[in-house]
């Protein structure tokens, strides 16, 4: 070729794909890192797409981003005594709760976009405005987006939809959610980064769909005493087909005289498969942070009472909240104004894991009652019930009295004058 092999030109074949139709060189590492993935020290290629069919990646992505996507994200307004309410006049309120756009409701919309931070390290969802009014938030397939930076090193945002020429999306009109990241403004991707721990897993899924498909047998190779003709070797192969792989294991072959089988490779005891597989779920585990028993993978660790409860607590601080932290900081400085933040801030109610558990809620809410830090209507507000009369009260335990009553001291006047009439009603003797 005149201008060398890297001036190679191709073209993409998918037609879904953001380089449809347009001219990639050899040396667009942007296209083959999306197209081929990264390759494994294993030989394997892992891709998002290739390593969602990872059990163990596919469980750990649908149980932290359902996990997020189903707590309470509300907008809430500082009030001057220091309490809170909720902003629901306010714009962002009913996007950010109910419904960011046409096509999704908020559990869609922010589970999609807790999966891209998972997977691509970064989420992206384009504001749409009507003047200075927030009005929707349109979910973007980090896929699509490409980032660049400006002569001040700023970022810029490109994104090439389904149909349709790349273009430049504003700043200002970008909610950009990273993930773990060094720089602090771009997510690390867990699969380009993991990318041994997931092609290891990959191979040894492929190890093992080949173990069953052959009968759980391992390689075996066939010695002849002569020479045999071309046709003759092609029909011993299709003799063997039919006494070998899963579907005719338990079959008995028939050896002609002088033909001997002899084991080549390593059986899956040696190699120690099924040890391999559960490490490979335990490593991937590890990468997106949730306890291996939360995907089905368990040991002879304690699962039970405080263990299990201890777990609990340490996937909701670690994992959950480190994902709820960045969404809600993200909403605060992207869809709110400067003017705006100082009395109004989004935030998830984490609480709401509660909900699945009666007991520990019912215990949550005395705690709350009992000891003056929340009303029984408030109580009532949370389990959607009806509001009460006299229910707004704060109450302590000592006899449940009004908590502004605490301290008073009647001289035991009242006491005496009750002991006074006890007294009188007293007959005469």
């Amino acid at each position: 070729m005149a201008k060398g092999f890297s001036d190679v030109i191709v073209r993409a074949a998918q037609s879904d794909s953001i380089w449809h139709n347009k001219p990639i060189k050899l040396t667009d590492g942007a296209f083959w890192s999306s197209w081929l993935g990264g390759l494994s020290s294993s030989g394997r290629s892992v891709s998002v797409d290739r390593a969602m069919r990872l059990s163990a990646v596919w469980a750990c992505v649908r149980l932290i981003s359902t996990s997020v996507a189903g707590l309470p994200l509300g907008l809430y307004k500082r009030l001057p005594d220091g309490s809170r309410d909720d902003a629901r006049d306010h714009p962002v309120y009913d996007i950010i709760h109910f419904s960011p756009n046409d096509d999704m409701t908020a559990f869609q919309s922010w589970q999609a976009g807790v999966a891209s931070m998972l997977l691509w390290g970064n989420a992206y969802f384009r504001i749409q405005r009507l003047g200075a009014k927030v009005v929707a938030l349109d979910f973007l397939l980090p896929s699509r987006v490409r980032l660049d930076t400006d002569e001040y090193g700023r970022l810029t945002y490109f994104y090439t939809p389904k149909s349709g020429a790349e273009r430049q999306i504003a700043r200002e009109d970008m909610l950009h959610i990273p993930a773990f990241t060094l720089d602090g403004r771009v997510g690390l991707s867990a699969i380009r980064y993991g990318v041994d721990v997931f092609g290891a897993a990959m191979s040894a899924d492929d190890a093992a769909n080949s173990t069953f498909k052959n009968g759980l047998m391992p390689t075996v190779a066939f010695s002849v005493d002569r020479i045999m003709q071309a046709g003759q070797r092609e029909e011993f192969r299709e003799y063997v087909k039919t006494i070998s792989g899963a579907l005719n294991a338990g079959k008995s072959p028939v050896l002609e005289q002088g033909v001997k089988p002899e084991q080549i490779g390593i059986n899956p005891v040696d190699a120690q498969l099924l040890e391999s597989r559960s490490w490979s779920i335990e490593e991937i585990s590890r990468w997106f942070g949730v306890p291996p028993w939360m995907i089905g993978h368990t040991d002879k660790g304690s699962n039970w009472g405080t263990g299990l409860e201890q777990q609990m607590i340490a996937f909701l601080t670690f994992s959950i909240s480190s994902i709820t932290n960045q969404i809600q900081q993200s909403i605060n400085k992207r869809l709110l104004t400067a003017v705006e933040r100082r009395d109004y801030y989004a935030e998830f109610a984490l609480e709401g894991f509660l909900r699945a558990d009666s007991k520990t809620r019912a215990e949550f809410y005395a705690s709350a009652a009992q000891n003056g830090w929340m009303s029984r209507n408030e109580v009532r507000k949370k389990e959607n019930l009806p509001r009460v009369e006299g229910a707004d009260i704060l109450t302590v335990q000592t006899n449940l009295a009004p908590i502004d009553q605490l301290g008073r001291a009647d001289d035991g006047q009242a006491a005496r004058a009750a002991l006074k009439n006890w007294l009188n009603d007293q007959p005469q003797e």
